[in-house]
């Protein structure tokens, strides 16, 4: 991740929504959202992945669904292209300030090691709703509380074991404005 490693979004976009009218979404609507505003800014793709199913059984009146599986397991949430550079990455909600790493699997740990190790950017955004704060959580991060947790240790990590400088909140003309911390992991990467 050398050459193509740059400051990808600086200064602030015009208000396109309020969050007052969000308000009882969910944290994947938020995000959502925040690509839909990234996206005719010309600053970033970014598309939702749908977890594949089969239907077992339909409600033929409504057209929904109403029984399913899962064909095979997810990889993560989101997958698209920032300024060129590739990124994967998950949303995760967590109301305390403690996080069960029981929310990640082991599939999606070798999934964006391997995105990484192709020159790509992962990381998981959590929010932790009682505090009504966002975090980046880069991959190395992770990496390393998933291995204390396979070495034996804690099962989670604690809200004081995380960098200040990858916490951020809603700006008012973006919900959850996660490229101002992917800057953040890049000039940390130079």
């Amino acid at each position: 991740m050398e050459g193509n490693m740059s400051v990808i979004y600086q200064g602030s976009l015009m208000s396109t929504f309020k969050s007052r009218g969000l308000r009882g979404s969910t944290f994947e609507e938020f995000i959502n959202k925040t690509n839909e505003v990234y996206a005719e800014n010309g600053l970033a793709l970014i598309q939702k992945i749908p977890t594949p199913i089969t239907p077992i059984d339909m409600d033929s009146k409504k057209g929904h669904i109403t029984l399913a599986y899962f064909d095979q397991k997810s990889t993560v949430d989101y997958v698209g292209a920032i300024q060129g550079i590739p990124v994967c990455f998950d949303a995760k909600e967590c109301n305390k300030d403690t996080f069960p790493l029981q929310n990640i699997h082991a599939h999606q740990i070798d999934f964006m090691g391997k995105w990484e190790a192709q020159d790509g950017l992962a990381f998981i955004l959590i929010f932790f709703s009682e505090r009504d704060m966002y975090y980046y959580l880069t991959y190395e991060k992770l990496k390393s509380f998933w291995d204390r947790m396979q070495e034996g240790g804690r099962k989670s990590f604690r809200i004081e074991e995380l960098d200040e400088k990858y916490f951020f909140t809603t700006k008012p003309n973006l919900l959850v404005p996660y490229l101002d911390m992917i800057n953040v992991d890049l000039s940390t990467r130079l």
